[in-house]
């Protein structure tokens, strides 16, 4: 009879989990749900090594404990974030206490920092995977190795927390199997524009920038290991044929790091003949019109661009190395090639003033992109950020929920309840603009982009 392991969200309000990207479902205006890409591979390989699992989302539904009872899982793995850490690390308590023989593991970017006080602290747990979780995984599973000697956990021993040692990042990611997406309900996630269902296609991992505020590069390094396109069109080919799925979001740290890789890709997509639609994101000076040109031909229909500022300052001062006129060059590229564009800003900065946040707002503005968001600054452990608020501030951050929209930490010229403030008028003064707004209502083609486009004004028309 084969070992089962039970691969968990724990029950929370509805949030993207991606351990670069931990953010709540509620407060962002037009990104949808994404399935939990790193619960299937990891799935894909407990199923490798002979394993039945199981994945559940429970903050979408599920009943954790009549799953416990009915499942009967020898093994528990839990995705845990920085916002939700406490009530994430809770279930594993009732897991011991209906069943003390189950073996539990957290994984998480938390762990690159708080990793032995948390092991000390929750005796539920009886192992953390700290770095790149699938290899370390099907080493445990595998049961051949003492944790000692399997890179990449931390253990108890005695009193002690131990860590085995850093794991080296895979470099080949063609060798990882393709997630078990057939252990997902794939119907739940759709894009908010036409209501079809949507798959995440993670085509490289790694970025050799390590902006200041960002968990990318302490999270995935900062070399770049892309996929060949040979596999990432396996992999899209299988989502076509086994489930019915014609649009992707290829998920990485950095899309077009590497021109030829990415031209070769769109061309290799050109060649296959399949016609499907898929989503990036990208650098604001690595792309060109000819680039923009052939992933629109290869079926790309929307980029979201880290812009982060509209100061140049406070771009140098991140090590964003990106100029504004890049931003510009890019997005009218982009425009040119007629796919939509998605840019993302932080307001909060230690740096911020509010000088540097009208820029940011007025940046926004003359971009004129589809979409924007506005992030607060977040200093998730594990970011240069983090480490600089602990230093600079002597600022000890213990409570990070909805960081992302509501400041845990001031700047040296403003309050936390400024930024804020700040943050709001900038999501107001982009979208509720005349020419915004007209400008959108000609590009709706479907009922669902009425809904969509009708249910994020009332989100700023009604945000407080």
């Amino acid at each position: 009879m084969s070992k089962k392991i039970l691969l968990a969200y724990p029950k929370s309000p509805l949030m993207n989990r991606e351990d670069r990207c931990q953010q709540p479902i509620k407060d962002l205006l037009v990104i949808p749900p994404l399935p939990p890409t790193d619960l299937m591979y990891l799935a894909a390989i407990a199923e490798q090594e002979g394993f039945e699992a199981k994945i559940q989302d429970y903050s979408i539904g599920g009943d954790f404990v009549e799953d416990l009872k009915e499942f009967k899982p020898d093994y528990l793995l839990i995705n845990v974030t920085t916002a939700t850490m406490q009530s994430d690390l809770d279930c594993l308590k009732i897991a011991k206490k209906f069943n003390p023989k189950i073996i539990t593991i957290a994984k998480g970017a938390i762990f690159l920092t708080k990793n032995s006080e948390i092991l000390l602290k929750q005796k539920q747990i009886n192992f953390i995977i700290s770095g790149e979780p699938e290899e370390t995984l099907k080493e445990l599973l595998h049961g051949e190795k003492a944790p000692k000697d399997i890179l990449g956990l931390w253990y108890r021993e005695g009193f002690l927390a131990k860590f085995s040692g850093v794991r080296p990042f895979i470099q080949n990611l063609d060798e990882l199997p393709f997630p078990a997406r057939h252990l997902i309900d794939n119907n739940f996630y759709r894009r908010p524009d036409n209501n079809k269902v949507q798959a995440v296609i993670k085509v490289s991992r790694g970025c050799p920038h390590h902006c200041f505020f960002c968990l990318a590069t302490p999270v995935n390094g900062c070399k770049v290991r892309m996929r060949s396109p040979k596999s990432i069109l396996a992999e899209v080919k299988e989502c076509m044929t086994k489930y019915k799925i014609k649009n992707f979001i290829f998920w990485s740290d950095i899309f077009n790091h590497d021109r030829e890789w990415t031209m070769n890709l769109c061309q290799q997509i050109i060649d296959s003949g399949l016609k499907f639609t898929w989503s990036a994101n990208t650098r604001a000076d690595t792309a060109d019109e000819k680039m923009a040109k052939y992933m629109y031909r290869a079926g790309c229909r929307l980029v979201s661009i880290g812009v982060e500022s509209g100061s140049q300052y406070i771009l140098d001062k991140i090590g964003k190395n990106i100029t504004l006129n890049d931003v510009r060059d890019t997005v009218k590229a982009f425009k040119r090639a007629k796919i939509k564009i998605y840019n993302y800003f932080v307001l909060g900065l230690p740096w911020e003033d509010e000088d540097t946040a009208g820029q940011t707002i007025d940046f926004a503005i003359e971009l004129d992109s589809d979409f924007v968001s506005f992030y607060t600054a977040a200093p998730l452990p594990g970011t240069r950020f983090y480490n600089y608020v602990r230093n600079e501030f002597h600022e000890e951050i213990e409570d990070f929920t909805n960081v992302y929209f509501n400041p845990a930490v001031k700047t040296y010229s403003l309050s936390k309840e400024r930024v804020l403030e700040l943050n709001k008028i900038a999501i107001k003064a982009f979208y509720l603009r005349p020419a915004y707004i007209f400008k959108m209502l000609t590009k709706i083609r479907s009922f669902y982009e009425i809904k969509s486009y009708f249910l994020m004004g009332l989100k700023i028309l009604f945000s407080k």
